[in-house]
């Protein structure tokens, strides 16, 4: 049977539980811990912590343990190791998966970018998604920007920054387009919500930047879902393995967060660090993927 995700307003609401739960499943699945002990850990009744959980992620917080397991059993195999007993054995019963998304690429002109935006018609709005408050900007041609909210979560979710307001991500999005045409339409944003989180289908994007950070972009674009590239493999992808740092700035100036999956890159050093929408979400996103596409 296939589970029911929640509506994305529900999922919105329930991101900053869901952070900390994935955060918790993550550091203890060795351990197998049962539902009480997992629920204990972000302040829910083991019955709420199973429906929301479940209902958020797709596949209850059993089945994310045991799609932990196999991926790690399927590191340990590729590295040589001996094949692991049927405790990976999982048995999943059809969890609900990512849909692929088909990106469209449409660049905003040179004239409309080195402008600021001047003479361009932007929409810009709020609306909820699984990873919390979602910004949209979109232009004509399709998604311009999309950066997340954080309602004073980011203290106890570790993030690296102390969080981003409303009014902070709203001023950030507009800057980049400071002289384009800018009207608030959160209606229009939900809507953007829903291709981008629902069902999928081709999505357009409207971005524009030098060739070498358009070049980086296309690479993350390379990187299956789930998995992770270090910053070098990616300036290696987009044809230039000398420049590791130039690719680090690139993927920090990405303005699509989710759909150009930053999310995706790592330092040499294999950390979760330097995620403009930090380290939380960037596990979360992490993790949701890698259990979607495990089965």
């Amino acid at each position: 049977m296939t589970t029911v995700l929640m509506p994305l307003n529900e999922r919105c609401v329930a991101y900053d539980r869901m952070a900390d739960a994935l955060e918790h499943l993550g550091d203890t699945w060795r351990d197998w811990p049962d539902l009480r002990t997992c629920a204990a850990a972000v302040g829910l009744s083991p019955s709420h912590f199973q429906r929301e959980f479940t209902r958020w992620a797709g596949v209850s917080p059993k089945q994310y343990q045991a799609s932990l397991a196999h991926a790690e059993a399927g590191d340990l195999l590729r590295q040589g190791a001996s094949v692991l007993d049927t405790t990976f054995e999982t048995g999943m019963s059809s969890p609900s998966r990512l849909h692929d998304l088909f990106i469209a690429h449409e660049a905003l002109s040179p004239g409309e970018a080195k402008s600021s935006g001047q003479g361009a018609r932007l929409t810009i709005g709020k609306a909820s998604t699984p990873f919390g408050t979602g910004v949209f900007l979109i232009s004509p041609r399709g998604l311009c920007g999309l950066g997340f909210v954080d309602d004073g979560a980011a203290a106890k979710t570790g993030f690296e920054h102390p969080g981003y307001k409303e009014d902070q991500v709203f001023a950030d999005m507009a800057a980049r387009y400071k002289n384009a045409d800018m009207q608030r339409d959160d209606a229009e944003a939900s809507r953007w919500a829903a291709k981008v989180f629902g069902d999928g289908g081709e999505i357009p994007l409207a971005l524009y930047g030098t060739p070498f950070r358009r070049q980086v972009w296309r690479a993350l674009l390379e990187i299956p879902a789930g998995d992770t590239w270090t910053y070098g493999k990616v300036a290696r992808v987009a044809g230039n393995e000398k420049a590791a740092r130039a690719a680090g700035t690139a993927i920090g100036a990405n303005t699509i967060a989710w759909l150009i999956p930053c999310h995706r890159a790592l330092a040499s050093d294999g950390r979760l660090h330097n995620y403009h929408w930090g380290t939380a979400r960037k596990r979360a996103m992490l993790t949701y993927e890698k259990v979607h596409t495990a089965v």
